[in-house]
C-alpha cells in the first residue's frame, strides 16, 4: 500500500519533467531556426552591409562655436586714485553689485575724497588772493594816473618858462625827468593790473580742476544697463595712472545679444551677411535659438598654423533666457531641402571589388577597390551646399551589387540629397561588407557545430 502511494506521488513530477524537456527542445529548434533564417538572408545579400533610402528634409550648414556677447559694454573707470568707501544703490535700492539695474548718473561707487576737497578749499582761497591782488592793482593803477597829470602840469609850466632867471636849468631837466617816469610808472600799472586779472583766470581753472576731481570721487553710470561685472570691494586702493583702473562693466541692452563665432578660413567664403543661424547653448538643452549674421571681422587669427575669423551674429533676446559669456554650437544655414530623397553618405563613398559586380555591369562600371575616393562616388566628399554633382551608389542583387547612377545635392555631412529615376523609397543601398566573425565560415547550416566555436577554450567537451 505504501508503494501505491509512492507510485501516485512521482507520476505527476515525471509528467513535468517531460513537458520541461519538450517545451526546451522548441526553444532551441526556434532559436536555430532564427540563426539558419539569418544565415540564409545574409547569403542572399552576398555578404554586404545596406541601408535603405529615406525621404525627408535635409539642411546644409557649417558648424562652429562661439561666446554669447553683449551688444554694447561699457567699462566705467577711476580718473582718481583713492580708497573705495561705498557703494551706491540701483533703483530697487539695493546696493550695487552684479546683475544691478542702473540708470544713467546712478552712483555706483564713492571713493574717499578728503585729499581732493582739502584742493578745493585751497583753490579757492587762491581765488580769493587773486582777486584781491586785482583791485589793489586797480588801486595802485589810479595812484599813478594822478602823479602822471601832476608831472605832466608841472611839466607844461616848465616848458612855457624854458631855462631863464625865473626857471633854473636844475629844475627844468627835474620837471621833463619827473613827466617821463609818471608815464613810465603808468605803464608798469596797468601791466600789473593785467597780470593781477590773468592770475584770477589761473587761480578759477585751477579751482575748476580741483572740483572736477573731488567730482571724480563720485563714480556714477554713464549709461542705463546692467552691472556685468564689479571689479572692486569697499576698502580696495585705486590707482589712476596713464590708464583708467576699470571698476564696473555695463551692458547697454541685454535685449539683444551678440554671438562672436569662430569660423574656419576654409568655410568663411560661404558667410554672408543676413544669413540665418541656429545655435544652442548647454544651459537650455533641447531649446534652439536663432540669429543672423551681422559682419565678418577682418582680423583673422592664427593659431597652431590654423587662421579663423571672428562673424558675430545677432540675436534676439526679449525673453531673457540666454547670458553674456555662454557657449554656444552654432550651424550657419547654407542650402536647405524639403521632402527629398536621401542616402548616407557611406553609400556613395563606397567602391565594390570587379568581382563583386554583376556579371551584366562590370564592362561599365567604375573600377576601384572599397574606400578609394575615384570614379563618380568620390563628389559626395566635396564641401556642403554643393550641387549638381554626379555620383553612384550600388544595390544589392544576390552575392552581387549592380550600379546606379545619380545626381547629388546638398549634404549635411552625414546624408546626401539624390536624385535618380532608378532611386525609389525605402529600395536598400549597400554600404560595405559584412566582416566575418572569427571561426565563421561560408557553410549555411546554423546546425553545424561551427556556429557554436568560440577562442577555442572548451572545444572536444
Amino acid at each position: 500500500m505504501a508503494n501505491n502511494l509512492l507510485e501516485r506521488l512521482a507520476f505527476p513530477a515525471q509528467r513535468w519533467s517531460w513537458q520541461r524537456l519538450v517545451l526546451i527542445c522548441l526553444v532551441v529548434l526556434l532559436i536555430l531556426g532564427g540563426l539558419w533564417s539569418w544565415s540564409r538572408h545574409r547569403q542572399d545579400n552576398g555578404g554586404f552591409r545596406t541601408a535603405a533610402v529615406t525621404r525627408g528634409d535635409l539642411m546644409a550648414s557649417i558648424s562652429a562655436t562661439g561666446t554669447v556677447e553683449p551688444e554694447e559694454v561699457v567699462d566705467v573707470g577711476a580718473q582718481v586714485a583713492g580708497r573705495i568707501v561705498a557703494f551706491g544703490k540701483d533703483k530697487n535700492g539695493k546696493i550695487i553689485d552684479y546683475g544691478s539695474v542702473v540708470e544713467a548718473g546712478t552712483v555706483l561707487a564713492q571713493i574717499d575724497d578728503a585729499i581732493y576737497a582739502a584742493e578745493v578749499a585751497q583753490a579757492k582761497a587762491q581765488v580769493a588772493q587773486a582777486k584781491a591782488n586785482a583791485k589793489r592793482a586797480e588801486a595802485d593803477l589810479g595812484q599813478l594816473r594822478a602823479k602822471l597829470f601832476q608831472a605832466e602840469r608841472e611839466w607844461l609850466r616848465a616848458r612855457q618858462l624854458g631855462p631863464s632867471d625865473a626857471l633854473s636849468q636844475s629844475d627844468f631837466d627835474a620837471a621833463l625827468s619827473a613827466y617821463e617816469v609818471a608815464k613810465a610808472n603808468l605803464s608798469v600799472g596797468q601791466a600789473a593790473l593785467v597780470q593781477a586779472r590773468d592770475a584770477i583766470a589761473q587761480a578759477e581753472a585751477t579751482l575748476r580742476r580741483a572740483a572736477q576731481n573731488l567730482e571724480y570721487c563720485t563714480i556714477r553710470s554713464p549709461v542705463k544697463g546692467v552691472i556685468v561685472d564689479r571689479r572692486v570691494n569697499i576698502g580696495q586702493t585705486v590707482v589712476a595712472s596713464l590708464n583708467a583702473p576699470s571698476l564696473f562693466l555695463i551692458a547697454k541692452d541685454l535685449t539683444r545679444l551678440q554671438v562672436w563665432a569662430s569660423v574656419n578660413e576654409a568655410d568663411i567664403g560661404n558667410i554672408r551677411p543676413g544669413q540665418p543661424v541656429t545655435f544652442t547653448v548647454d544651459a537650455h538643452p533641447g531649446m534652439i535659438f536663432e540669429g543672423v549674421v551681422g559682419k565678418v571681422r577682418l582680423n583673422a587669427t592664427m593659431t597652431q598654423n590654423v587662421v579663423t575669423y571672428v562673424v558675430e551674429v545677432n540675436t534676439d533676446n526679449s525673453d531673457g533666457k540666454l547670458i553674456p559669456y555662454l557657449t554656444a554650437n552654432l550651424k550657419f544655414k547654407l542650402a536647405e531641402r524639403r521632402n527629398v530623397l536621401m542616402v548616407p553618405n557611406a553609400a556613395l563613398r563606397w567602391l565594390p571589388q570587379p568581382e563583386q559586380i554583376s556579371p551584366g555591369f562590370r564592362e561599365t562600371s567604375p573600377k576601384g577597390r572599397p574606400g578609394k575616393k575615384n570614379g563618380p562616388a568620390a563628389a559626395a566628399a566635396k564641401g556642403p551646399g554643393e550641387s549638381a554633382r554626379q555620383g553612384m551608389v550600388w544595390i544589392p542583387d544576390g552575392r552581387f551589387v549592380q550600379p546606379v547612377a545619380v545626381t547629388l545635392g546638398v549634404t549635411d555631412g552625414s546624408l546626401t540629397e539624390v536624385q535618380s529615376p532608378d532611386v525609389k523609397e525605402g529600395m536598400q543601398v549597400v554600404l560595405g561588407e559584412q566582416l566575418k566573425e572569427e571561426g565563421q565560415t561560408s557553410s549555411a547550416s546554423p546546425f553545424t557545430p561551427q556556429l557554436f566555436r568560440g577562442s577555442g577554450k572548451g572545444q572536444g567537451h
